[in-house]
């Protein structure tokens, strides 16, 4: 049974090897599924390596983390138990540096910084309350951010998060700068984009891998879409 290949290496498959595999995520799709019941990226994984192998059965594909639909960008997924193991200790335990890119509308004041606040998750709304204040009910986050740069009429801002909680880049940018990420109506941007995506891109993850122990760093090509075109240009 042949199946088109609906990824492709350095875009949507940016490593593989016998333990993991990284894909670039395109905004939209879930992660992992949930009450819509819409293919998530999980499941989409788990047959790519089935049809890429010709496995007679399901293959095994363990969930580490999660960015959220509307994002772009890095997600690494386990392709043995041992290393889903190992990877959900170094994703708990904060033992890898994240790297995002968001878009916002107006510029950071100050340019760079660190912002902390007490996250809460009203689980129902799916939504992300900020309180600068240490909060009972809250989880303490934290991010530093700096401006990279304008792009076109909208401004690149990279994020750094310490914590990696619930929404937190889009609730701490939203509350703590008044900057909320283009087109992130949920926390306060005027209108969506035309792909209902928001302009948050998961861009750089540096861990050490599970089983070998090598340093690695990935990187992931932005979105192809029109609201990223100018900030194309901070390529390094």
């Amino acid at each position: 049974m042949n199946r088109p290949n609906i990824w492709s290496e350095g875009r949507e498959i940016l490593f593989e090897d016998n333990h993991l595999l990284v894909i670039n995520k395109p905004a939209g799709l879930l992660v992992q599924g949930d009450a819509t019941g819409d293919e998530p990226l999980s499941k989409k994984a788990a047959e790519y390596l089935r049809f890429k192998y010709k496995k007679p059965g399901e293959a095994f594909i363990g969930v580490c983390h999660r960015i959220d639909r509307p994002v772009s960008g890095i997600v690494v997924l386990a392709k043995t138990s041992k290393a889903l193991s190992r990877l959900n200790e170094m994703f708990r335990d904060g033992l890898m540096t994240k790297t995002y890119w968001a878009l916002t509308g107006k510029p950071p004041v100050p340019e760079n910084g660190k912002l902390v606040h007490w996250l809460v998750k009203d689980t129902v709304r799916n939504v992300t309350k900020a309180y600068s204040e240490k909060h009972s009910q809250g989880l303490r986050s934290e991010l530093e951010y700096e401006l990279l740069g304008q792009a076109g009429n909208r401004y690149l801002l990279q994020v750094n998060p310490v914590t990696g909680r619930p929404h937190q880049i889009r609730t701490q940018l939203a509350t703590g700068l008044g900057t909320p990420i283009v087109g992130d109506v949920k926390y306060g941007f005027i209108a969506p984009l035309p792909d209902v995506s928001i302009a948050l891109h998961a861009r750089q993850l540096k861990l050490q891998h599970p089983v070998t122990k090598e340093m690695m760093t990935f990187v992931a090509p932005l979105p192809d879409a029109p609201h990223w075109d100018a900030a194309r240009e901070f390529y390094k």
